[in-house]
């Protein structure tokens, strides 16, 4: 949810990093936020999973990528 809604509001995501445990927003605003990034116009509970899951894993990685690192990303502006 923290980089959909930031995405959503045309923050810049090179700068901002996860934090667990922190929470931002209602319940309500996150469901909302999901359905409208899912890609699924009535999703179900197990799509709904389903894009959190592929999500969460994705962006994981993509944390983890030297190529988005603070040192070498500035050079990959954007990657």
């Amino acid at each position: 949810y923290q980089y959909l809604s930031r995405y959503k509001r045309k923050e810049n995501l090179d700068r901002f990093t996860f934090l667990p445990g922190t929470i931002e927003g209602t319940e309500r605003e996150c469901l909302a936020c999901l359905m409208e990034f899912c890609g699924r116009r009535d999703p179900s509970w197990t799509e709904l999973s389903n894009f959190t899951h592929f999500l969460n894993f994705q962006l994981r990685e993509c944390e983890k990528s030297v190529f988005c690192s603070p040192v070498v990303g500035r050079e990959f502006h954007g990657f």
